[in-house]
């Protein structure tokens, strides 16, 4: 299933919205089927045996999306009250397109007898904070949309009285909005983790923000094979990349299988409240070291505008020491990013059948070049596939 592009405010903000586009005014998404079976990017990232060293307890983990749906199963009890700022209410924890609540499923949903789908960090908090959940919108169609200014609200509330730790945004602007980048900026200078999708247009489509900010960890797709996914845009904006083909919680109960770099950026996220607890006294930038220095190979080498630094590996990351640091840390200011491409290619198709046991890059030291990016130390961005 491809999820469509939202517009807030004449600024795009991709959504999924499990429902075809003429199909908008069609009620909310309901229950759907469990599934049983272990899917592919689970069997990849073991979320079992993540569990044995870090579950993401204690972690606040702020979802800014269409909001989160605390009724299923696998979620209750992992949802805090959140904040909706569609709809100026006190709380974020109502979904009706399901794009927010597929998301948290990722980051938190707990395990269950009768499926096989789970969260990889399913002891965090998901803090929902709900902005939009619209296709195309403008300034006439603010009961479904938003806006850049709700937009920012809704980060900026999260990074503050939301108390997260980490922020997940898997929606998307093709313009920048002074207002998000004012917002992202205070949380990043107050040390949370922001995880940004890189956007589902494909490899022409360009940068999107805010996974193009300074400070922001941007996130592509690839698919079970390993190889980035045809609507996953490329950039520097792109730091490193998770499957993006998944299977996801949807609103009530049940599961759906959708696309899109929307989905692969919680892996991310997950991975980072992981690493938040595993390393409590580790700063931002050291968490995000760690994560980018942890990554497997990717073709392109080194660094690549398809793949970043590589492809996401949550067990390395929870275990390694050693291996090249590939990037910088995050910094509002400055912005050491690119590091030269190395011309060893290793297939990606390696790392989807068992990533974890892929050795760096030996000898490999990246070469960090700044590019005169505002992003710090250079985020991806997400597309969420419409």
């Amino acid at each position: 299933m491809r999820w469509p592009v939202a517009v807030v405010a004449g600024l795009v903000v991709s959504v999924a919205v499990p429902v075809p586009r003429q199909a908008w005014a069609a009620p909310c998404l309901g229950a759907q089927p469990v599934v049983s079976a272990v899917p592919a990017e689970l069997k990849a990232y073991a979320p079992a045996r993540l569990a044995g060293l870090a579950t993401g307890a204690g972690v606040r983990v702020a979802v800014v999306d269409s909001g989160v749906d605390a009724r299923h199963p696998q979620l209750k009890g992992h949802v805090a009250a959140g904040r909706d700022f569609l709809r100026n209410e006190f709380a974020g924890r109502r979904d009706c397109v399901g794009h927010g609540t597929g998301v948290a499923g990722i980051i938190a949903a707990g395990a269950d007898a009768g499926s096989g789908v789970q969260g990889l960090a399913p002891g965090a908090t998901i803090v929902p904070v709900r902005v939009s959940e619209q296709q195309d919108i403008d300034e006439s169609a603010t009961s479904s949309g938003g806006s850049a200014q709700t937009f920012a609200q809704g980060i900026r509330w999260a990074a503050g009285p939301g108390r997260a730790q980490v922020i997940n945004i898997s929606l998307v602007m093709p313009q920048e909005s002074e207002a998000v980048q004012s917002a992202i900026a205070e949380a990043v200078a107050a040390g949370v983790i922001v995880v940004a999708a890189a956007g589902n247009d494909g490899p022409d489509a360009g940068v999107v923000f805010p996974a193009d900010y300074p400070g922001v960890i941007g996130v592509g797709a690839v698919g079970a094979d390993g190889l980035r996914a045809s609507y996953s845009q490329v950039g520097e904006h792109v730091d490193l990349v998770a499957f993006g083909d998944v299977t996801v919680a949807s609103p009530v109960a049940g599961h759906q299988v959708v696309q899109g770099t929307s989905f692969a950026t919680p892996f991310v996220t997950a991975t980072v409240a992981l690493l938040k607890q595993r390393f409590p006294r580790e700063s931002a930038a050291q968490i995000t070291r760690r994560l980018l220095r942890s990554v497997d190979p990717a073709p392109g080498g080194a660094r690549s505008d398809e793949y970043g630094y590589g492809l996401l590996n949550p067990y390395r990351a929870l275990t390694e020491e050693a291996g090249p640091v590939v990037a910088a840390a995050p910094n509002v200011v400055t912005a050491p990013r690119r590091a030269a491409n190395s011309s060893e290619w290793v297939r990606a198709g390696w790392f989807a059948a068992g990533g974890a046991g892929l050795a760096v890059l030996a000898g490999v030291v990246a070469v960090v070049v700044g590019r005169g990016r505002r992003r710090g130390w250079r985020a991806g961005h997400d597309r969420m596939p419409g």
